[in-house]
């Protein structure tokens, strides 16, 4: 099952398990989208649970709040080299647009990080009803670029406790108009990436990410809006890794 085959079947997430000749049943929100889409029995979809596994199947039964699938083809493919991201807790809108965009480019995590200058943003995207936006943002970003992997999403944090919480090897970059190029820095498995708030990083804690070993780096002259940086390095660093052969996951069809 290539990724191109799913291109013209409707998407659903669903929690699975998922199994050739099993059935799936769907809960009401899925049921509803069908019908919207004028869905009917008989009309094949692609399922994915966001955690590396993706079905084909053919509605069987379609009701008011649910709807029964029948599987017919499984694969599961393995994680591509991890990239975490810290984000700055910020404007929610503009943060709920960075979440779906860095699920569409392979995200492997996803942490919001109260910097000081966060704190003058009004209206700001932080607690757990905003969690459950992103989360909701990334699933629908999920099914439509037919990536088989879900962020994990990370509660807010401190930066001291975004840092304690890091992966002890791998490569740390924070986004730094000072900084050298960001495609000159060689680049080790997992890669963190740091970026900043809008007004950019306080003194006291551009020195907590350099004594945590983060790696000043630049996208060019220009300064950007934060969710623009964030997914312009992950972009790059995403392209840099797809380079090596370990990037290409395993797939297994079952």
């Amino acid at each position: 099952m290539e990724r191109d085959d799913l291109a013209s079947l409707a998407g659903f997430f669903a929690a699975g398990p998922f199994a050739p000749g099993g059935a799936v049943q769907l809960g009401e929100d899925a049921a509803h989208h069908m019908r919207v889409r004028r869905l009917a029995a008989g009309d094949r979809i692609y399922l994915t649970d966001g955690a590396g596994t993706q079905a084909t199947g053919a509605i069987v039964r379609l009701a008011k709040h649910a709807a029964d699938v029948a599987i017919d083809g499984v694969a599961h493919r393995g994680r591509v080299p991890a990239v975490h991201l810290l984000v700055p807790i910020a404007d929610r809108d503009r943060m709920l647009w960075l979440a779906e965009k860095c699920t569409e480019m392979g995200a492997t995590s996803w942490r919001p990080v109260l910097w000081h200058r966060s704190r003058s943003v009004s209206p700001r995207g932080e607690g757990a009803s905003f969690a459950a936006r992103v989360h909701a943002r990334m699933v629908s970003a999920l099914v439509q670029s037919h990536s088989p992997w879900l962020p994990v999403a990370h509660e807010d944090a401190l930066l001291e406790q975004a840092i304690l919480a890091l992966p002890d090897d791998g490569t740390r970059l924070v986004l730094d108009a000072s900084g050298e190029p960001i495609a000159n820095v060689p680049l080790h498995v997992p890669v963190t990436i740091a970026v900043g708030p809008e007004g950019g990083v306080e003194p006291a804690e551009r020195r907590s990410v350099s004594d945590a070993g983060f790696r000043p780096v630049s996208l060019g002259a220009n300064v950007l809006r934060f969710e623009t940086a964030a997914i312009a390095a992950l972009a790059v660093v995403r392209s840099a890794l797809a380079a090596r052969p370990e990037a290409i996951p395993e797939r297994i069809d079952v």
